[in-house]
């Protein structure tokens, strides 16, 4: 089996690299994130990897929306009302939301996310500083909908695509491993923010477990057929190491298999 990856790009924030990196230097230049949504298509399957945040939130958090999420999902041909499964990598505002978009999909979730959204530890402002509390409501609703399929650990959402608990940057975290025409592509999400936050080990300052974290990378890169197809959750350098699928794509989409 073989399928296709694109990486979305739906927004983008411009910063400094003192706030990538765990004790960074507030002397850094700019290092900018993009936000990306994942599309996942072949053996008959199109499966969306996280949903990304919307207008209101964008403005809450001085995010810039760069395409809307729905619009961007259009132009690779997926209209997301017909979308029959959901990863959601971890709950963080910028990886979940836009539920409204898909009133069809099962959600894929660790149970550790949601115990850690909604536990004891969100009792402190630094750690559920990153989550929404309107997204995580939403996906306790889906629960009652019977709309969320949670996994302890690793797991096979279909031959060639399986789903791998990690933690670190958030408890639940979990990256996805696809089989593609070029081997094996990790979808790292927030394991690692940057090329730069595991290849120079270097964490991203937004942490569960500091160890999990490290871990992770290691993870990762031996889920993947080589460390160049490790893909990070937020890195710019994805859009420019990728091909487009399309010129009327160009800075919007790239095909990563």
């Amino acid at each position: 089996m073989s399928y296709e990856i694109y990486a979305i790009k739906y927004a983008h924030l411009q910063r400094n690299a003192s706030g990538n990196f765990l004790g960074g230097d507030p002397h850094d230049g700019p290092m900018p994130l993009d936000y990306f949504v994942w599309l996942v298509r072949g053996e008959g399957r199109e499966i969306v990897v996280d949903t990304g945040f919307n207008v209101a939130v964008a403005a809450k958090r001085g995010r810039k929306i760069t395409l809307p999420v729905e619009e961007g999902l259009r132009r690779m041909a997926v209209e997301p009302a017909a979308v029959k499964d959901v990863v959601i990598t971890h709950l963080h505002y910028d990886h979940v939301g836009n539920f409204e978009l898909f009133p069809h999909a099962m959600f894929h979730l660790q149970d550790l996310e949601m115990q850690y959204a909604t536990g004891r530890y969100m009792t402190v402002e630094g750690m559920r500083h990153a989550f929404e509390v309107d997204d995580v409501v939403g996906m306790v609703r889906r629960v009652y909908a019977g709309r969320v399929h949670f996994h302890d650990g690793d797991a096979e959402l279909a031959p060639g695509v399986t789903l791998h608990h990690v933690g670190g940057h958030t408890m639940g975290l979990q990256i996805v491993r696809v089989a593609t025409r070029r081997g094996w592509v990790v979808l790292a999400s927030d394991a690692s923010h940057f090329y730069a936050n595991m290849e120079q080990a270097r964490p991203y300052p937004i942490i569960y477990n500091l160890g999990d974290m490290v871990d992770g990378w290691e993870r990762a890169r031996s889920l993947a057929e080589s460390p160049a197809h490790v893909i990070p959750g937020h890195d710019p350098l994805v859009m420019e190491r990728y091909p487009a699928p399309a010129p009327a794509l160009q800075g919007i989409v790239v095909r990563l298999d």
